[in-house]
């Protein structure tokens, strides 16, 4: 690689993947011998970056986490993820970050090129927050869950059913996943040899027990389709089935994140089918689509719009009085 600041940065870039490089294979990505190898770690080591080396036919090298946070190396891509995330976290469902996020969002705001700050306003303002937020769900709980999940670990906790009955759980954890204004966790349970997604609102004392486990092949295509269908096969209050005037596709991008079922009717509607215990979140999904709709059953559920409608019509008047 043409210069030492270029090399160290990629060298830092590959480590920063978590995962443990042998010496060789980390020499010729970066192509240099590996005593230049060494010594391009020895400086990342002064700049405060743990590099963890081992010896033998098994030695390598492995960023380590250390008592400093060292400075991070971020492309563009990264950079505006996080600051979406940190502002998304100051206002979200996430108990005691708001202030952290605040002061961590000003800090990588600040150091930002124009072009990315010009990136984040873009998406800021594109971008509404649902008013109609979830169970807070601790911090600590949420980063020791998703530790275990980046580095298969199992994990131990306590969960509380529905029943309100608490009970210790060891489970080998596979994702989280936010959805209908909550976070869960997806996992295999040990104790009842199969899988299970956890409200993270009932659970507790959530602990890492060392134990490594080989991941297991989930029955979905991907977490969060697994929570949808556990979600919908659970006993609701509410069947709720309406026709959507709107392609089916602009339907289905809101259901993606929201939840339901939709199916095509042709003549450019569709049926949106949601399980739920209250009617709140169905309306929101119907604002959402943006769509003329006509709601099919239950009647409650019609009685309900209605009444919403009637509302928002005599508050409109209202606003336009004044």
């Amino acid at each position: 690689m043409a210069n030492t600041s270029a090399r160290t940065l990629r060298l830092l870039s590959l480590l920063q993947t978590h995962r443990h490089w042998p010496g060789a294979e980390l020499a010729g990505r970066l192509e240099v011998s590996e005593r230049t190898l060494r010594r391009d770690i020895d400086r990342l080591r002064e700049l405060g970056y743990p590099v963890h080396s081992g010896r033998g036919t098994s030695g390598g090298y492995q960023l380590r986490s250390g008592t400093a946070m060292p400075p991070l190396l971020l492309d563009d891509d990264e950079a505006v993820a996080i600051a979406v995330g940190l502002r998304t976290g100051a206002g979200g469902t996430v108990e005691g970050v708001e202030e952290s996020a605040l002061r961590a969002l000003a800090k990588v705001v600040q150091v930002m090129p124009s072009r990315l700050r010009r990136r984040v306003e873009a998406l800021r303002t594109a971008t509404i927050s649902s008013p109609l937020d979830g169970p807070r769900v601790d911090a600590t709980t949420l980063t020791v869950i998703a530790q275990a999940c980046r580095d298969d670990e199992r994990l131990a906790f306590t969960y509380t059913a529905p029943s309100g009955e608490p009970a210790a759980r060891l489970v080998e954890p596979h994702r989280l996943v936010a959805r209908r204004r909550r976070w869960y966790l997806v996992g295999w349970d040990l104790d009842r040899a199969d899988w299970r997604v956890f409200r993270l609102d009932r659970l507790t004392d959530a602990a890492a027990t060392g134990a490594r486990f080989r991941r297991r092949s989930l029955p979905a295509p991907d977490a969060a389709a697994f929570v949808e269908q556990r979600l919908g096969s659970r006993p609701a209050r509410w069947d709720i089935t309406v026709r959507v005037h709107a392609p089916i596709d602009a339907v289905q991008a809101i259901t993606a994140v929201a939840g339901g079922r939709v199916e095509p009717e042709g003549d450019g509607s569709c049926l949106l089918q949601v399980r739920a215990d209250d009617f709140d979140w169905p309306a929101f999904i119907l604002i959402a689509a943006h769509a003329e709709f006509d709601v099919l059953q239950p009647p409650e559920f019609h009685r309900y719009v209605h009444d919403l409608g009637e509302r928002l019509v005599r508050t409109g008047q209202r606003s336009s009085i004044a």
